[in-house]
């Protein structure tokens, strides 16, 4: 089984690119079940967010075609997609899964948000059936690992997000917030987040719409902002100096003659536009009107390269941390990967341990429920003790990703991984070496029962 992940991120696409494949959250489900109904998916999830598009999956052979998912699914000419998508496979692809989860791949290093978007990404495929035990163990070890990095480095020290990034830009801007009109649009996360930011920083009315007008109201009781019915929007803009949009529109809600309504009723006093959704929700074009400033989340960077700046250090000591984590994880999955042949092994020993005592049983007569117990904890000590030195060898040689070692271990004692698998009911494998060695002290208990029913 091999581990794929392909993507597009801010660092390879540019936010033209990386809106034509943004996956909403109502469309997310499908769009993953979609995914694993492509041939040789076994196991998928699917990441999207304002700068990000991956596909995490688990495939039966190198030749499944993620990248044809993504030009199928959304319409796209391989053309303009293929030159900003990445690959990463196995490990590498384990390491990049970590480093998304800890922050340490975002725009803003030490952002917490993408952790939380991750696990959303999670839950959804999961509910969706597209995840089992291979991808639920990968994403348990990657969130323990971020929550090392969270608490573990400094990385996440002080509250850092793309919404206060884009507050960063408007005090850059204007100087200073205090008494400045903001207009909300959209009440999600990050327009809350960026809220917060603006009530610390001094501003002052605070306007607020959604499409779902109860969460405008919630949004807009908390921060004693005022609630604009999403019907009423246009009219109700030219009040702000700055509009902060995150919506999940799929095309601009702010376009070019929008702007010149807004200017003519300002009298030709500036106005800001923030646009931190993605696909975006102001045209380009409006920022070339006189007086209208556009800044999407691409022109966002420049403030986030001076977080990624005072956060170097700390970005080394979690980088230092994820690399062990994701070795940690290797081992034990190179040791998860060996259970079949212990299993294997256990059962073949106990065949002939139960052999050996249906040999003995008429030499040794009628025996006591006493005795029956001294026979079979006899042998299965026995059993248990020889078997302990080619287990742990086993278990040695997966950890090194010793495969030669492996294979030969395997010869000598005449057991593959294969061998356990016509022993198993499908669906109850061995997933981990615990489980590996639970499974053999069960087998070597099964004789006893059936000692007794012969006597």
């Amino acid at each position: 089984m091999t581990l794929s992940l392909i993507g597009v991120n801010y660092k390879t696409a540019p936010i033209s690119v990386r809106e034509q494949i943004a996956i909403s959250r109502e469309e997310l489900p499908e769009t993953t079940r979609a995914l694993a109904a492509t041939p040789g998916v076994t196991e998928c999830m699917i990441v999207s967010t304002c700068n990000r598009v991956e596909l995490l999956a688990a495939i039966e052979t190198e030749n499944v075609d993620l990248t044809g998912f993504l030009h199928r699914h959304f319409g796209l000419d391989p053309a303009l997609l293929e030159p900003h998508i990445y690959e990463r496979r196995d490990k590498d692809a384990v390491r990049h899964l970590f480093r998304v989860a800890s922050s340490l791949d975002s725009m803003v290093v030490g952002e917490p948000q993408i952790l939380g978007q991750v696990k959303e990404a999670f839950n959804v495929a999961r509910a969706s059936g597209t995840v089992a035990g291979q991808l639920e163990h990968l994403l348990q070890s990657a969130f323990a690992a971020a929550k090392k990095v969270r608490t573990e480095t400094e990385i996440g020290s002080s509250s850092v997000s793309i919404a206060s990034v884009a507050v960063d830009l408007a005090k850059k801007i204007f100087g200073s917030l205090q008494g400045r009109t903001v207009f909300l649009v959209g009440a999600g996360k990050m327009s809350e987040l960026a809220a917060r930011h603006l009530v610390q920083q001094g501003a002052g009315a605070i306007l607020v719409s959604n499409r779902t007008q109860e969460r405008a109201r919630l949004m807009a009781e908390e921060f004693e902002g005022r609630v604009i019915p999403f019907e009423k929007l246009y009219e109700a803009a030219s009040e702000a100096d700055i509009v902060i949009s995150s919506t999940g529109a799929p095309h601009p809600i702010f376009r070019p003659e929008h702007g010149q309504a807004f200017m003519h009723r300002r009298r030709n006093r500036p106005m800001f536009f923030i646009d931190i959704a993605v696909p975006r929700d102001v045209d380009p074009a409006m920022g070339k009107l006189e007086g209208i400033f556009v800044y999407d989340i691409d022109d966002l960077q420049a403030v986030a390269a001076a977080h990624m700046a005072e956060r170097s250090r700390e970005a080394g000591d979690a980088e230092t941390l994820i690399a062990r984590e994701v070795e940690r994880f290797q081992q034990r999955q190179r040791t998860v990967n060996v259970a079949p042949a212990i299993v294997a092994l256990q059962r073949q020993a106990e065949e002939i341990r139960q052999a050996e005592l249906r040999r003995v049983q008429v030499r040794l007569g009628s025996l006591s429920a006493e005795q029956i117990a001294a026979v079979e904890a006899l042998t299965r000590g026995l059993v248990n003790k020889f078997l302990h030195p080619p287990i742990q060898a086993l278990k040695q040689a997966a950890r090194e990703g010793n495969s030669a070692r492996l294979d030969a271990l395997c010869e000598a004692w005449s057991v593959s991984a294969s061998a356990v698998d016509e022993a198993e009911p499908k669906g109850q494998t061995a997933t981990t070496s615990s489980a590996t060695e639970k499974a053999g002290e069960q087998s070597v208990s099964e004789p006893e029962a059936r000692i007794e029913a012969r006597q």
